[in-house]
């Protein structure tokens, strides 16, 4: 049996989106910003992507910029923001627990001068809205947060964050790297205060290579990306449609259902929580209440190390992951997972599962069927 449980990472594509890219690819591969029909023909798909996704948020569709992934939606978050507002600031505020898109930009901002405030998480991987009330200043220009933890599941307060920012400070812009949220979480811009947005095909069965970012109207975000001046000078490059309309047939296939697959998806994990628990040695990191994300599941075999029980997992055909695949594809300590303050045992010898609606409880069962078999043995094997 093939267990595919590392959804974080990326997902299959679905048929429906198959369709979608095949057609643009064989029928109607004309390039958008010619005048000639085969343009036109190819530019409506980009149109009728962006409507798909904006009925999704609640937006306007002329504040969607397609880009080429999730990091690079995030950098031109920052990065564009940044020079945008330099003359209103230099102080920005992110988290010790946010992707590498985010962090590694940060340290680069450092680099050129900005000011960076790191907030901390407590040991469910949340940040203190205290914290980031009092964090804010006259000159913070952006606050950029995750909504959804990548390594651990942990759902940020970005509603009641939104609210603080704009109370505190109604200059200061809001950054929310929605990649694994989207499609799990309702999500309304206008409504929580959310001033930019980052989402990723390639997590909702769509394809790798497309994203998108969500700027709010009259936001002055410059662009990092120069050329032929596509999508209002904001993202030149020559756009890439059977991406770009595979990624709005996937954001529309994804919140069609969205209250019964959040229902479905937490049904799953807590039913692997369950029989992880009753494992000896096994630890079941953050919070297990449905306060987390319904999809992800960060799991700790103290001394095994990650690499060991990934593999030995691979051998029985379930496939999950150690740290953020985003990140490096050699595990390394989680910066998520010391901010969270595990024990020194667990920061090397903890997995994530991630599950999508395509996952069954026949493929739950036999997860941890393995999880009994190999877990005493791999502990008989801890090092001294």
């Amino acid at each position: 049996m093939e267990v595919y449980v590392d959804n974080s990472a990326t997902t299959k594509v679905s048929d429906s989106v198959m369709e979608v890219i095949t057609r643009a690819m064989r029928e109607d591969y004309g390039n958008p910003s010619s005048l000639h029909n085969k343009g036109m023909v190819a530019e409506n798909y980009i149109r009728h992507a962006r409507e798909q996704i904006a009925k999704t948020l609640c937006c306007e569709e002329k504040e969607l910029i397609f880009t080429s992934c999730g990091t690079e939606s995030d950098n031109m978050a920052l990065f564009g923001i940044a020079e945008g507002y330099r003359r209103d600031g230099m102080h920005l505020i992110t988290t010790k627990v946010e992707h590498a898109a985010i962090l590694s930009s940060m340290k680069r901002l450092e680099d050129m001068g900005y000011e960076v405030t790191y907030l901390d998480v407590d040991s469910m991987g949340r940040i203190s809205l205290d914290d980031l009330r009092a964090a804010i200043r006259p000159d913070t220009i952006l606050v950029s947060i995750m909504y959804v933890n990548n390594e651990v599941g942990a759902v940020m307060p970005i509603k009641e964050a939104g609210r603080i920012i704009k109370e505190v400070n109604p200059k200061t812009l809001f950054h929310v790297d929605a990649i694994q949220a989207y499609s799990k979480i309702d999500i309304n811009p206008k409504r929580d205060n959310i001033d930019l947005l980052s989402v990723s095909g390639h997590k909702i069965h769509g394809p790798k290579g497309v994203a998108f970012l969500y700027v709010k109207d009259k936001i002055k975000i410059k662009p990092i990306i120069f050329g032929g001046g596509h999508q209002n000078g904001l993202r030149s490059g020559t756009e890439n449609v059977p991406g770009v309309a595979g990624l709005g047939q996937a954001c529309e296939d994804a919140y069609r259902d969205i209250e019964k697959t959040r229902e479905y998806l937490y049904g799953l994990r807590d039913y692997l929580i369950e029989g992880l628990e009753k494992i000896e040695g096994v630890i079941i990191n953050g919070d297990k209440s449905h306060n987390n994300a319904p999809h992800i599941i960060s799991v700790s075999v103290p001394n095994v190390r990650a690499e060991v029980l990934l593999h030995a997992l691979e051998e029985k055909g379930i496939y999950v992951s150690a740290g953020s695949a985003c990140s490096s594809n050699k595990p390394q300590v989680s910066a998520t997972l010391k901010a969270m303050g595990l024990p020194k045992d667990s920061l090397e010898s903890t997995v994530r599962i991630s599950l999508t609606d395509t996952n069954t409880k026949e493929e739950m069962d036999y997860v941890l069927s393995a999880f009994n078999e190999l877990v005493p043995t791999l502990r008989r094997f801890i090092r001294r």
